[in-house]
């Protein structure tokens, strides 16, 4: 079989498509399809498109009720479920926080406690109040959501699922490294994802072979340091706070949408809760590298040292 690759910008990241096949018509309407959906899902998704059903969902905070299609008030239904799972070190209503920090490094403002206050105060997922008909209410005024840290991962699912229907036998969806992958390789090797280096911009640590799928969070890019203390572009949604100590985190496991949220909740969790939580979860997998650049790992996971 042969490899036939699309590189897109969706969602706000790079997007790279593989398909695997004897047939290049075929190879090429999968890939289309891949990026039309991607499009549809930014489309019903993206807090910063004003027609989107999120923008309605956050203008209509304290206000009233939003009719959603099924599919995202599943979706939805899954975020406050992994949010109460993860004790809510996962919530996609942290928007308010995020908009606090500036991570370009350009300059370093940290908001003032009454800031931080006034973010929280509007910030939990207990505000998300679903109800009869897919509808979806923000009980609180102010109170803003967001798919950031799950939105990649679903929509590779998403894309998988597609293709799988299709006849796909061998593929990949790489989400800016949330991969979902379809059989092997064309060599009959397993699909790697790359983990990158903290201390060397643009080369890999380590490989982890990939069976269904793997979101990696990590503060490569977003980042500021503080009297030599590195903090993430993680927001902790209990404290309001950047998270530190932690660099990077891979969750390995079935659906890129669950590894793409646990990822974020371990990177809040801390390394020692973090790997304690994700080893009570059947079929899921971590790997954590630390400030220290030190690996963790929880038992069946399998890696490759880049030499």
């Amino acid at each position: 079989m042969t490899e036939f690759r699309r590189q897109e910008k969706l969602m706000g990241c790079k997007f790279e498509f593989i398909v695997c096949s004897d047939d290049q018509k075929f190879a090429e309407e999968q890939l289309q399809i891949a990026i039309g959906e991607m499009v549809m899902i930014e489309r019903n998704l993206s807090e910063y498109i004003e027609s989107s059903y999120t923008s309605a969902i956050n203008r209509s905070a304290g206000k009233g009720s939003v009719a959603v299609p099924e599919e995202l008030y599943s979706l939805v239904t899954r975020c406050i479920k992994i949010s109460e799972l993860t004790q809510g070190a996962f919530d996609i209503t942290t928007g308010k926080l995020k908009k606090l920090y500036n991570f370009s490094r350009e300059s370093i403002n940290l908001p003032s406690p009454d800031l931080i206050q006034q973010a929280l105060e509007v910030t939990g997922y207990r505000y998300i109040h679903t109800a009869k008909n897919n509808s979806l209410y923000l009980t609180k005024q102010d109170v803003g959501i967001s798919f950031a840290s799950i939105g990649k991962g679903y929509a590779a699912d998403r894309v998988k699922k597609r293709w799988e229907e299709n006849g796909v036998k061998s593929g990949v969806i790489n989400a800016s490294g949330d991969l979902c992958v379809i059989g092997v390789h064309p060599d009959g090797s397993p699909w790697k994802a790359g983990i990158p280096d903290p201390e060397k911009s643009g080369e890999m640590l380590l490989f982890i072979p990939v069976t269904h799928a793997i979101a990696t969070s990590g503060d490569y890019e977003q980042y500021f340091e503080i009297e030599g203390r590195r903090y993430s572009h993680t927001i902790n949604p209990v404290t309001g706070v950047p998270v530190s100590g932690i660099k990077s985190v891979s969750v390995t496991g079935r659906q890129a949408e669950l590894c793409d949220a646990l990822a974020t909740a371990i990177t809040v969790m801390g390394v020692e809760v973090g790997l304690h939580f994700v080893s009570q979860l059947p079929g899921i997998h971590c790997l954590i590298i630390d400030e220290d650049n030190r690996l963790h790992f929880t038992e069946n996971i399998t890696f490759e040292k880049n030499n």
